[in-house]
């Protein structure tokens, strides 16, 4: 496959444009259109389909895996109300633009990735475009117990259940955004974490993500 890894000003024009549409379509965190509008979404992309990279559409990247519909990577990040330097533990890496743009708003980014063809990629990928989080090759539903507790915690695939584990993992006062449903469509949830065993949690709109696989998903 053959990526392209220039950034000129048709390429820029088209996330102008793309930006407009993701705040017509209701969001409002400045700071995420702000990330939205500069990280290089073609450059996750093969260049044969450079024309999809600024559509709000999800697009295939291999090993089964796509990346995000540019309107869902802004819905999750606006729902994590991220403060500058926080801790965001990211299950799901894939190709690493949810990574980018968490980072852009100023997060410490801790991802992880079981699909070893992807890690491969986005731990040469990411450094080379400016961004270095700290990368985990593994089972994303289990959380990475290591550097717990996490600010705020994001999944980026559909959970059958929200996994107590990844509760565990959380700072009080910390935050989760996770698809919770069947393997057909799921609805965005949120989980503010009051106190050491204590949630308060919203169900929101209704998504389709691929499926979390792992020993407490799928």
């Amino acid at each position: 496959m053959a990526y392209k890894f220039i950034d000129n000003y048709r390429e820029q024009g088209a996330r102008k444009r793309l930006v407009e549409l993701l705040r017509k379509k209701g969001i409002e965190d400045e700071r995420v259109l702000n990330a939205i509008a500069k990280v290089p979404r073609h450059y996750f992309f093969d260049e044969t389909f450079w024309n999809q990279a600024y559509k709000d559409i999800a697009f295939p990247i291999g090993e089964g895996q796509t990346i995000s519909q540019p309107y869902t990577v802004a819905y999750q990040t606006e729902l994590l109300h991220i403060n500058k330097g926080d801790k965001v533990l990211e299950i799901g890496t894939g190709c690493g633009y949810q990574t980018c743009i968490l980072m852009e708003i100023g997060a410490k980014v801790f991802t992880i990735e079981r699909q070893e063809k992807l890690y491969e990629r986005t731990i040469q990928v990411l450094p080379y475009m400016g961004y270095k989080p700290k990368f985990f090759l593994g089972d994303g539903s289990i959380g990475i117990a290591e550097d717990a507790p996490y600010d705020k915690i994001i999944v980026t695939a559909g959970a059958p259940t929200v996994p107590e584990v990844l509760l565990k993992q959380l700072k009080i006062g910390g935050i989760i955004v996770i698809p919770v449903g069947d393997e057909k469509s799921q609805k965005m949830v949120t989980v503010l974490k009051t106190g050491e065993h204590d949630y308060e949690r919203h169900v929101l709109d209704t998504f389709r993500f691929v499926p979390l696989v792992g020993d407490r998903a799928w």
